[in-house]
């Protein structure tokens, strides 16, 4: 993912999670009392949130209580795998921070069998996570060393396929997608993106201008095709990078 965070501050309860976290638990894992701590935060945000478009699904949390965030960090960034904020991976990307992770999981609604199209393949954690809905996930890096490094990490994963390119224009022979999570900011929604998605499908994408705040979108496109949009909440994410 090339890694977003949200502007809305977001409260601390590590504590909770590191009182309930289970010792024996923690001696078999050392990053489970830390990664159950960022869960419970996650949950107490989604519980607080009164906006609809904000709220965190459940199953989200319990899908990434499973997938361990520190292992698409580098090795240096690993003690704070499970802070919420992002982290730098390399090459002027950063994984996102865990709740917009969260929130466009949530706003992109995976479910099994659907073919989904992400934008921006960073550390592979985002592609990680949708796959656990067992959706089948294409994802494009256009950064050929961070896509090299996040195919070995994906090694195995029988319904993630990964591709070195420009996810502007998205990946047509695969087309169309129930849904598109893109990971990086555009000046608009690429049209080329909006095509390839399904009547009925949903795209997670932040719009504006690079390195200032912007605006996470959902798009949705009805069964006639008709398309609307809705504001979600302000984020900043590195560009959308490319010959566009």
């Amino acid at each position: 993912m090339r890694g977003g965070s949200s502007i809305a501050g977001i409260g601390q309860y590590l504590l909770l999670a590191w009182l309930v976290c289970s010792p024996g638990v923690h001696a078999q894992d050392p990053y489970a009392a830390p990664r159950s701590a960022l869960i419970a935060e996650l949950r107490a945000q989604g519980d607080t949130d009164s906006g609809s478009f904000t709220r965190i699904d459940r199953d989200v949390l319990a899908v990434m209580g499973r997938v361990p965030r520190h292992a698409y960090v580098p090795a240096a960034e690993r003690d704070y795998a499970y802070e919420n904020r992002p982290l730098g991976i390399g090459y002027g990307q950063t994984i996102s921070q865990p709740y917009v992770v969260a929130l466009m999981t949530t706003l992109a609604q995976p479910r099994a069998g659907q073919k989904v199209l992400e934008v921006g393949t960073g550390s592979g954690y985002q592609a990680a996570v949708l796959a656990e809905f067992g959706v089948q996930v294409y994802t494009i890096e256009i950064v050929a060393p961070l896509a090299t490094q996040a195919r070995e990490r994906l090694r195995g994963q029988r319904n993630i396929t990964t591709r070195t390119g420009d996810g502007y224009y998205g990946w047509k022979e695969q087309a169309p997608f129930d849904a598109i999570v893109v990971t990086a900011a555009a000046s608009s929604i690429p049209p080329p993106l909006l095509a390839q998605l399904k009547p009925g499908g949903r795209m997670v994408i932040p719009v504006g201008s690079s390195f200032f705040t912007q605006t996470l979108l959902l798009v949705q496109k009805d069964a006639g095709g008709r398309v609307r949009t809705r504001q979600v909440l302000p984020v900043r994410f590195v560009p959308l990078t490319g010959e566009h």
